[in-house]
C-alpha cells in the first residue's frame, strides 16, 4: 500500500470538523425536554448520550498523548453539556494540529473514538425524529467543513433538503 493512502493527522482533523459539523446540526435548537427524552427506561436519553461523546472526545486526547483514562461523567444540562463536548473535540483537535507525537496508531483513535460518536450523534438525529423535532436532511458532500473548524459555529447548510 502507497504511503499516500495512510490516514493522516489532516485527514483526522477533517474527520472531527465533521463529527462537530453534525454534531451542531442535532444539537441546536432542540424542543424543550428533550434533553431528558428517552424512548424506554434502560435507553440513554440525549443528554446522557452528548455526556458520552464528551467522555469520548477526553479519552481520545489521553489515548493520543499516551495515558488512556476513561470517565464516565454525569450529565450537566444540556447548553454546559453541548459546551463540554465542543471543547473536548476542540482539545482533541487542538492536540492533532499541534506537533506532539501521537502515542495511538491514528486508525485506532478513528475506529474507536471518533467512529464512535458519529454513531452516537446518528442516535441524537433519531432520537429528534422520535421526539417530534426533526433535523432536515442533507447533501453532507456538500457541506463546508474544514479542520479546525470544531465548534459549535458552523457554516451554513448547503443542500438541505
Amino acid at each position: 500500500m502507497s504511503d499516500s493512502f495512510l490516514p493522516t493527522r489532516e485527514f483526522l482533523r477533517h474527520t472531527l470538523a465533521t463529527v462537530a459539523y453534525r454534531g451542531c446540526k442535532t444539537l441546536r435548537e432542540v424542543p424543550p425536554g428533550f434533553a431528558g427524552f428517552k424512548t424506554a427506561d434502560a435507553s440513554r436519553s440525549p443528554v446522557e448520550i452528548v455526556a458520552h461523546l464528551g467522555d469520548l472526545y477526553d479519552w481520545s486526547l489521553s489515548v493520543a498523548r499516551g495515558a488512556e483514562k476513561w470517565h464516565n461523567s454525569r450529565p450537566l444540562e444540556w447548553d454546559r453539556e453541548v459546551q463540554r463536548f465542543f471543547a473536548a473535540v476542540k482539545s482533541f483537535d487542538d492536540y492533532l494540529a499541534s506537533e506532539e507525537p501521537l502515542r495511538a496508531p491514528m486508525e485506532k483513535l478513528f475506529q474507536g473514538p471518533i467512529a464512535d460518536s458519529l454513531t452516537h450523534i446518528g442516535q441524537l438525529a433519531m432520537l429528534r425524529r422520535l421526539a417530534g423535532a426533526p433535523i432536515k436532511g442533507e447533501n453532507y458532500a456538500v457541506a463546508e467543513i474544514t479542520a479546525g473548524r470544531v465548534g459549535p459555529d458552523q457554516a451554513a447548510p448547503r443542500a438541505e433538503f
